[in-house]
């Protein structure tokens, strides 16, 4: 077999003449339950305010309606969201969506650096900040070429500004008190393909990050393709068995910048019938007390939380026996740590999926014909995805062989926007190269082996080593470095930088050499002033003569991947976590 396909079932018809509210809110499809009578759509976590389909649809006009009056948002715009999970986040996405403007969703512990970078390269014309990082954010804009007055708030500052910002609630209110101001547009026959919801940033294989341009009809796919593969609307059992149903209670406590927590924990349990319980930000022993308030069904996580479920002492004083279901991704999960959760959760249904900003998130779900997804595994395909093994010689392989996965789906995003080279490297014909080496067996599943694409994922989320290589060289006492991940049970890889020093720190060194320390401990402070914190040298920094290049003068960096693993079989080794 050429060619891996789906194993349960084909891919139903999916809408291409929709925006993502349209479909959400505006329209049914055959995938699409009933949704319970009186159930809400989201749940605040703080206060268990419930928010219904009424009230969000109305918000959604509202705030579209505000910021067409005073930003003039309109067809193409893009506006930068900054900010951590909150209730009217889906509102502040459709209502961007509604004028046919793009949303570019940013990571709200962003330093102003990288939020620079992300606002310059999506072209955004418009901020929406949580207030606690909103200095942030007015500082990124301005570097940016934007005004303080193009800055908004989901929330009133809790300390007094010189500014005074626009709030998500006061703009809703003047927009519902005003007619319509702006006609939403209907998309022709197959314009869903081609016109632009989001501009999410990914480092792909290699690099800075780049703006993923995902149309509206890929989100909407992966959502049909998802509610297929579940049957969510079908009754293929009884209903106490069905792993989704109406009513069941969802998590969002993974972060709705993330594609993981967009497209699968934010719009795909919506459509699904679920309630959504927002959490603004994950610290575990409230995150363990609110799946208890709230009768958490379902979870959707990453390795590290895995991890704390697992491994926490007080995992022990919470009763978790109605938690159903448990998905996994973004990071390999090992079988060891999921048997572990299966005793910790003994009424769950547990597996792993997998996807990527590329692919407008998943690609593989344990399917339901598993309780326990097979050990090792990532799941199998969903509908509509065809999946290529490519070994090295550029050569198909067969099941259980191993080579590089590349896909394509309904789902796929379109490029990188504005960078034809990286996306001359990824996107081949509607075809993505994952850059994951995997094996997929006869019987369906899917085994992530290795990475072929130097992109760490620490804690879910992507480091690219060619942005903390390049940062560390302003470091005045760095003259070559190389990056590389280290295993690591909490965080999956964290990153360890190898450094050659210039010539005058190798003379310090003679001359003193407990000077060592101090200058590794500058090199870490170096990144963690100007990084985002999972991006910090976690593993620490260790001195080399000089780092090995080819020829051509390219980072030899499996030779340092090597030798990190070296150094973390020493028993003095101690990551700086």
């Amino acid at each position: 077999m050429s060619e891996f396909h789906c194993l349960h079932g084909p891919c139903p018809q999916i809408p291409d003449n929709l925006t993502v509210p349209q479909f959400i809110l505006d329209s049914q499809h055959p995938t699409r339950p009933l949704r319970k009578d009186g159930t809400p759509w989201l749940i605040e976590d703080a206060t268990g305010r419930g928010i219904g389909f009424e009230e969000l649809r109305a918000r959604t006009f509202g705030l579209a309606n505000a910021l067409h009056l005073h930003w003039g948002i309109k067809e193409d715009d893009v506006v930068c969201i900054y900010g951590s999970n909150h209730v009217d986040y889906p509102v502040a996405l459709w209502a961007v969506h509604r004028l046919g403007a793009i949303v570019s969703p940013a990571n709200p512990t962003y330093t102003v650096g990288e939020l620079h970078y992300q606002i310059e390269t999506a072209k955004a014309t418009l901020v929406i900040s949580h207030p606690d990082s909103v200095s942030n954010a007015v500082d990124a804009a301005r570097l940016a070429g934007l005004s303080a007055d193009r800055v908004i708030v989901f929330d009133k500052l809790r300390q007094p500004s010189p500014i005074s910002f626009p709030v998500l609630d006061d703009l809703i209110a003047e927009g519902l008190s005003r007619h319509p101001l702006f006609v939403e547009r209907t998309l022709n026959p197959g314009e869903g393909k081609t016109k632009l919801a989001f501009l999410s940033f990914s480092s792909g294989t290699t690099g800075k990050p780049k703006a993923v341009a995902i149309p509206h009809h890929s989100l909407i796919a992966n959502v049909v393709q998802m509610s297929a593969y579940y049957k969510v609307n079908e009754p293929y059992t009884t209903w106490e068995k069905r792993r989704f149903k109406p009513g069941d209670v969802g998590m969002a406590v993974l972060p709705f910048f993330h594609i993981y927590g967009l497209v699968v924990n934010l719009h795909w349990l919506l459509f699904t019938g679920l309630s959504i319980v927002v959490v603004p930000k994950f610290t575990f022993v409230e995150f363990l007390k609110s799946i208890v308030k709230h009768k958490i069904s379902h979870l959707f996580l990453v390795p590290p939380q895995v991890v704390l479920l697992c491994k926490h002492h007080e995992v022990k004083h919470y009763d978790l026996s109605h938690v159903r279901f448990v998905l996994c991704g973004a990071a390999p999960l090992s079988a060891e740590l999921t048997q572990q959760l299966v005793k910790v959760l003994p009424n769950a249904s547990i597996g792993q999926g997998y996807g990527m900003t590329e692919t407008c998130t998943t690609v593989t779900m344990i399917p339901l014909t598993q309780h326990i997804g097979t050990p090792g595994s990532a799941g199998q395909l969903l509908p509509g995805v065809v999946a290529r093994v490519v070994k090295q010689d550029g050569s198909l392989a067969v099941a259980g062989e191993q080579g590089e996965l590349v896909v394509t789906g309904p789902q796929m995003s379109l490029r990188y926007s504005n960078n034809a080279e990286a996306t001359k490297e990824t996107f081949v014909n509607g075809w993505v190269r994952t850059g994951d080496e995997v094996i997929i067996d006869d019987k369906g599943d899917v085994f992530v082996v290795d990475r072929l694409k130097e992109i760490m994922k620490v804690r879910g989320f992507q480091v690219a080593p060619a942005e903390l290589e390049g940062h560390l060289l302003a470091h005045h006492a760095v003259a070559d470095a190389c990056v590389v991940g280290i295993p690591d049970d909490y965080s999956g890889e964290i990153p360890l930088a190898f450094v050659s020093l210039r010539a005058d720190a190798v003379e310090q060194l003679k001359l003193h050499p407990k000077d060592a320390e101090k200058i590794k401990a500058s090199i870490c402070k170096h990144v963690a002033d100007h990084k985002v914190q999972y991006k910090w040298l976690a593993g620490g920094v260790e001195f080399v003569d000089a780092i090995p290049k080819n020829p051509s003068g390219k980072l030899l960096r499996r030779l340092m991947r090597d030798r990190a693993k070296e150094l973390k079989e020493r028993k003095d080794f101690k990551p700086k976590l």
